[in-house]
């Protein structure tokens, strides 16, 4: 037997065992039985299309309709018009909305045989769609070619050609405007129109067009990226014009997540399926975006947009593209970039804008955190370490001054790779030759980095030993940008005691002089936005200061002065503005003190830090209300655009301590501060998250949350809150998201879906069993919330648990709110379902229970034990004689007979119609009737 013939023998019994699998609907067994008959079967013969046919039906059963579509194809490539493969490839197109070409199938099996039985009703069924869908699309053809006329035509009114690409927006947003789009010349059209567009307001338009025609659609977008090519997205993206920067980066980014199946969401992740098959654009499109980086030619804002799209996808929890990066060149790109200064008139210099240094700052940092293991780190530091030996080895200013400003960069984003190369020899001392020059750029640029390598309290120590001396003679300097430059080295190394009230490095009260000189630059007219930019920061370490504190929130000029500052967007204002504000609200982690510790300090003589009586939080209060009097919410929004986790934990910070005071969460709403939050809920660090999903609860409690958190966004808003039900959270976050998920649970069904699916009713049921009471209640009154669910009623009444059992022994608690919501609870869940009504009766104490809520003092709690009660009597027979032994009847008879007045006179009704319940079911006799023999 030859092999061919023993390879068709192997296919073979491949597909009976995958025909068993599949009789025995084991689908996943099936799909990898009949791959191995495709893969040992040499040749396109007959046999490979019955493999391939018949893997398509197992797919059908898995729902997975694309590769059914793709066997049914490869099947029809060997035998034309196997009728079952286009009966299953009918299938599998209807499945994915292809109904036109599902139609198509039906209609060649009906013309093969006509009294093929299984085609008539699918034809029935598609041909009306069918032809509804013919009639729309060809108003839509009619309505593309009237708006292309109109748009393309440089001779109409422009407001027309306004409206008329406004419209092909809105087209290019339904599925079936966008299918016929790219079946038109539209997106060439477009491509050729803005290289000769002068209105903005349509050159931007016509980006978000093609943007649109991108979004959630592999297909379409690569159909686009063919059309019109990289180099153009890379060409619409260069301007500084703001407006056609973001649409075209927003652009970028929509063909991104396309290929790669991420939304525009700050949790959202990639389908690896989709990045793998199209791994080649992915990694095309980043390329592009690296070489185009550090291009002379482009414009900062160009830049600034390019680097944000290479930070915002190549982490490793999205496209994971760092090691690439490296691989081809980026750090150093990347480099160049941190080590620019708008300032240069070198001929090498390019453009950048004021935020251009952090973000690069941020991406290398971003990049830093993707080198998760020693060799990946290694690499990363040998690359910086090349490009500032490259730099060194030429020994003009210029290279100088840039290996400086790049220095300066990386202590602001990979701090420890800056700590590490400023620690390299020599480096120091020429950064302190340069500051005692007389060119002020090397000054200047000597200043800046100064002030960042004072950034942990021991390299503060070193530099106020060698460096204080040269800041205080710079700030004599005649230049007011090297003065604030100087002036801000001073201030942090003033401040390198923290908020240890008990330690000064310099003279009594020289923080408030730094203070006061940092405002009057902070507040000069005529001073340009850098040396405002300078002032913010040394006010950010000034402000550890409590006397600091207490003088700058009664200065509203300045107060103002840095809202306004943070309000124009510059990436770079946003440490110093941010620190400031965390710091007036003493946002920041406290040390726990201990006073056993504190003792033993003491003991063995120790430093202890002090808290000054300023930092009270009577003081405080005052200070976050100054805050908000002052619109810092609306300095916030616009700050928190920023990718740097670090600081969008200091935004979350500043917000929750808005929040904590109740009169301002309205403000914080009406100021957009709550979609912010969203986001800094869902990304960031660990305390960030936590920090803004508490500010979210804070929110939630207080305000109706229909108000608070309008349409999807309350749904939105559960995940945050579902998170800091956590063991690791404070029992404060704990109790503030159970109580904002009660109130959420109170608004829809839908909302209590949502709860439901992220996890969050066996969180909440974990929490009914704390000792502490304030969140064992607010767990309860979730719950009972909760239970308005027919899936919440469902996990009640399933199997052996003991839920219901729990619920009537909460009824009896020393808390009387809580015994409240539980009696609620019990109330709602017996109402709803008979397998509930039985399981009262599984606990021990269910009569004391009974006992406690209908002879209880309060009228709430009596109305429901009453509600309790007549749900039981109304389930069952055999319930309400349960009843009937015991005294209850006797009890509810006696509240039917009470004098009904307000408050009470629904607790009577309620116990006569139960009285009503039992007499139907032959239970108990109306007065006055006779006893059976």
């Amino acid at each position: 037997m030859g092999t061919h013939e023993q390879f068709e023998i192997e296919a073979e019994q491949y597909k009976e065992q995958g025909n068993t699998a599949f009789k025995n609907s084991e689908y996943d067994q099936a799909v990898r039985l009949y791959t191995k008959a495709i893969n040992v079967t040499k040749g396109e013969n007959r046999n490979l299309a019955v493999y391939y046919k018949n893997r398509a039906a197992a797919h059908l059963k898995q729902q997975k309709y694309q590769e059914a579509l793709e066997d049914c194809d490869k099947c029809l490539e060997i035998v034309p018009s196997d009728p079952k493969a286009l009966f299953r490839r009918c299938q599998a197109l209807e499945a994915l909305g292809r109904l036109e070409e599902a139609y198509r199938d039906a209609t060649q099996i009906f013309k093969d045989d006509p009294t093929n039985k299984e085609i008539q009703p699918v034809l029935s069924r598609l041909l009306p769609i069918v032809q509804e869908r013919a009639r729309q699309n060809a108003q839509t053809s009619n309505r593309l070619e009237s708006m292309t006329k109109i748009v393309f035509d440089v001779t109409q009114p422009t407001d027309k050609r306004e409206t008329a690409m406004n419209n092909l927006l809105v087209l290019a947003r339904e599925h079936a405007g966008a299918e016929i789009m790219v079946k038109t010349p539209v997106v060439q059209q477009i491509k050729k129109l803005l290289k000769v567009e002068k209105n903005k307001e349509i050159f931007v338009t016509g980006i978000r067009v093609i943007g649109e025609l991108c979004k959630h659609n592999e297909t379409r977008t690569k159909l686009i990226l063919k059309d019109a090519g990289i180099p153009w997205f890379l060409e619409i993206i260069d301007s500084n014009d703001e407006r056609q920067v973001n649409a075209a980066e927003h652009c970028m980014q929509t063909i991104l997540n396309a290929l790669s199946g991420m939304e525009n969401k700050p949790d959202t992740k990639p389908n690896k399926e989709l990045v793998e098959k199209n791994k080649k654009h992915i990694d095309t499109l980043l390329s592009c975006l690296v070489y185009a980086v550090n291009n002379r030619a482009i414009s900062g804002l160009a830049r600034d947009a390019i680097l944000e799209l290479i930070m915002r996808n190549i982490h490793y929890s999205q496209l994971n593209w760092a090691e690439q990066l490296l691989d081809i060149g980026g750090i150093a790109r990347i480099m160049e970039c941190a080590s620019e200064l708008e300032e240069y008139k070198y001929e090498s210099a390019m453009n950048i804008t004021p935020s251009t240094r952090t973000i690069a700052a941020l991406c290398l940092s971003r990049i830093h955190e993707n080198m998760y293991y020693d060799a990946a780190r290694e690499k990363f530091i040998q690359k910086i370490e090349d490009f500032i030996k490259d730099k060194l080895l030429t020994p003009d200013i210029e290279s100088k001054v840039r290996v400086t400003v790049a220095i300066t960069s990386l202590l602001r984003g990979p701090l420890d790779v800056g700590n590490a190369i400023i620690g390299k020899e020599g480096i120091m001392e020429m950064i302190l030759v340069m500051a005692n020059t007389d060119d002020e750029l090397q000054q200047k640029v000597a200043c800046e980095c100064i002030i960042a390598a004072a950034s942990k309290a021991d390299k503060a120590k070193a530099i106020i030993a060698k460096g204080a001396d040269i800041l205080k003679q710079l700030y004599k300097s005649k230049n007011d940008h090297i003065r604030i430059r100087a002036l801000v080295g001073l201030c942090k190394l003033g401040s390198s005691s923290g908020n240890d009230a008990s330690v000064k490095p310099f003279a009594e009260g020289s923080t408030v002089k730094l203070a006061e000189a940092c405002r009057r630059f902070l507040l000069h007219p005529g001073k340009d936005k850098d040396i405002r930019k300078w002032a913010a920061e040394g006010l950010s370490y000034l402000t550890l200061d409590a006397e600091v504190k207490e003088k700058l929130i009664e200065d509203k000029a300045a107060l103002q002065a840095l809202v306004e500052l943070a309000k124009s967007g510059d990436q770079s204002v946003l440490f110093g503005v941010v620190t400031t504000l965390v710091n007036l609200c003493n946002a920041y982690d406290k040390q726990e003190i201990i006073p056993e510790m504190v003792e033993l300090a003491k003991f063995a003589k120790h430093h202890i830090p002090q808290e000054h009586e300023l930092d009270d939080p009577d003081f405080v209060t005052k200070r976050v209300i100054a805050l908000a009097q002052a619109n810092v919410t609306t300095a916030l929004v616009v700050l928190s655009k920023t990718e740097s986790d670090n600081s969008r934990e200091l935004i979350s910070r500043v917000f929750n301590a808005l929040c904590a005071e109740q009169e301002l969460r309205g403000t914080v709403v009406a100021q957009g501060g709550v979609k912010v939050l969203m986001s800094l809920a869902l990304k960031g660090t660990e305390k960030g998250k936590r920090q803004a999903s508490q500010a979210l609860a804070r929110i939630g409690i207080t305000m109706n949350p229909e108000v608070a958190f309008p349409g999807q966004r309350a749904l939105e808003v559960i995940r945050p809150l579902i998170n800091i039900l956590h063991p690791d959270c404070t029992g404060l976050e704990n109790f503030e998201a159970l109580m904002a998920l009660c109130n959420l649970a109170q608004m829809s069904d839908t909302a209590r879906q949502r709860i439901i699916k992220e996890g969050g009713f066996a969180k909440i049921e974990h929490y009914m069993f704390e000792d502490h009471t304030h969140l064992c209640r607010a767990a309860v009154q979730c719950m009972c919330n909760m239970t308005q669910s027919e899936e919440v009623i469902k996990m009640f009444e399933s199997g052996e648990n003991d839920r219901v059992k729990y619920a009537v022994a909460l009824c009896l608690d020393e808390d009387k709110e809580t015994a409240m919501a539980a009696a609620g609870l019990l109330a709602i869940i017996t109402g709803s379902s008979k397998k509930c009504c039985e399981k009262v009766f599984d606990s021990k104490n269910w009569l004391d229970s009974m006992h406690c809520l209908l002879a209880n003092p309060s009228l709430d709690m009596q109305y429901r034990g009453v509600c309790v009660v007549y749900n039981i009597i109304s389930a069952s027979k055999e319930l309400t004689e349960k009843l009937m032994e015991t005294d209850v009847m006797e009890i509810l008879l006696a509240i039917s007979k009470l004098t009904p007045y307000d408050g009470r006179d629904k607790i009577v009704k309620v116990a006569q119609e139960a009285l009503e319940e039992a007499e139907k079911w032959g239970v108990i006799k109306k007065p006055g009737q006779e006893e059976d023999d």
